[in-house]
């Protein structure tokens, strides 16, 4: 393979930046900077340009193929973190021979090809990279640990034994086999079946652990939804009038809820409107509520028990601070009730994360599917026995090879280029 350089530390002034180097040359690379390379791994040296002129003094590591991150010789330069230094080393880098400038995701790819890391491995990676809250970075770690690897490999080796055992009735049609193999292979597929249902079912919890819950705020005009959504969000985010309709498209607000992403939708106020442009605000509204999450419904005292909630849905009397503090109500201007309402809906999204595996994306749920598709065909073929059995073993192959593409083993070449487009340059 070429040797890459890239910056692997954000762009800008900071206390330290690290330049990354990885491949065959990356050690003749290091030398040709800063002398003699530190034997034990890491040193203090100073790194010099094609003249010898001090470019900076930095702490080098070493790492050799066995050790490294990519699976290579990699050398990391740990330098003082002005944009002057870093363009002063890496236009040096670029001098050398052998060397270039690494594309998006290439180190981690790298990693992946050198049997590093597996596929789901990287996708874990690029989850923790982007992890914004507690719940986002745990559940990255958890797939950046192997877990997903780990029990694919579980699934895979009760599917191979099935195989082998429904083979072995094959290999003997013709002679009387002394055990009934049936009972065995059933309860294999089942173990199998059962655990991959599972994790398939958790996918879409876990999709929104990782993109973020949406709660819509929705009520007639003037129901104080604006008011409540600035105070959770701690800031004028949205417009607070008396005139109703001002609130014309949908605002959203991020926050972390017990680790949890949320997007508050704050929604035009839901009436029947002859204004072209607030109607279409309603709309949309109307729209976001219907995929959101959890609506909170935002209500007049009189209305509270009529209002058309669903089962998961909150209702609150809205700007309590007018209505005697209804214990019922809140009040973004006071704060009534507020710290209640943030319980109750973490509560809620708890609950509904609790169903998240370690299979976390779309792809993941794709080829579970596909492999129980073909774990419930083999099940299906079993009583029939006879060449039934040859149809069966091979419907286990094609369970397998589904298994197969969670980690990167088969029939993945066409996502690699969506998933490491979304890495840094020095990763």
């Amino acid at each position: 393979m070429e040797t890459i350089y890239a910056l692997a530390t954000a762009r800008g002034r900071a206390g330290v930046a690290i330049i990354r180097i990885s491949g065959p040359a990356a050690h003749a690379a290091g030398e040709a900077m800063a002398g003699e390379l530190p034997r034990h791994g890491r040193g203090l040296r100073r790194l010099r340009d094609a003249q010898g002129d001090l470019l900076d003094e930095a702490l080098v590591l070493t790492f050799d193929e066995r050790r490294s991150f990519t699976g290579e010789a990699v050398v990391e330069l740990h330098l003082h973190g002005s944009r002057a230094v870093i363009s002063a080393v890496l236009d040096r880098l670029g001098d050398l021979p052998d060397l270039r400038p690494a594309e998006a995701g290439e180190f981690t790819r790298r990693a992946l090809e050198n049997g590093r890391l597996d596929l789901s491995q990287v996708e874990g990676l690029a989850d923790l990279i982007d992890a914004e809250t507690e719940a986002q970075r745990r559940q990255a770690m958890r797939t950046m640990s192997g877990a997903l690897g780990q029990r694919a490999e579980v699934w895979k080796r009760d599917l191979l034994r099935a195989m082998a055992l429904l083979e072995a009735v094959i290999d003997f049609a013709d002679e009387d086999v002394p055990v009934d193999v049936t009972p065995e292979v059933e309860m294999l597929l089942d173990r199998s079946a059962d655990a991959m249902r599972r994790e398939m079912d958790g996918v879409a919890a876990a999709e929104r652990i990782r993109d973020g819950f949406e709660v819509a705020i929705i009520g007639a005009p003037n129901m104080g939804k604006s008011t409540l959504l600035n105070h959770l969000a701690g800031r004028d985010a949205a417009i607070i009038s008396d005139v109703p309709g001002t609130t014309r498209d949908v605002i959203e607000v991020r926050m972390d809820l017990r680790g949890l992403p949320v997007t508050l939708l704050d929604t035009a106020g839901l009436r029947e409107s002859v204004d072209q442009v607030e109607a279409i605000g309603i709309g949309r509204a109307r729209e976001r509520a219907a995929a959101a999450d959890i609506r909170l419904h935002l209500v007049s005292p009189e209305d509270f028990d009529t209002a058309l909630a669903g089962p998961d849905d909150l209702v609150r009397v809205a700007r309590s601070d007018l209505h005697d503090a209804d214990p019922r109500g809140i009040s973004g201007l006071t704060g009534q009730g507020v710290p209640d309402l943030l319980d109750e809906l973490a509560d809620r999204l708890e609950a509904r994360s609790a169903s998240a595996g370690v299979a976390i994306r779309e792809r993941h749920r794709v080829a579970l599917r596909e492999g129980l598709a073909h774990i419930a065909r083999c099940r299906e073929l079993l009583p029939s026995g006879g060449i039934a059995h040859d149809l069966a073993a091979e419907e286990l192959r094609l369970a397998v090879r589904a298994l197969d593409s969670l980690v990167g083993r088969v029939d993945v070449e066409h996502i690699l280029g969506e998933i490491f487009s979304s890495f840094c340059i020095g990763k």
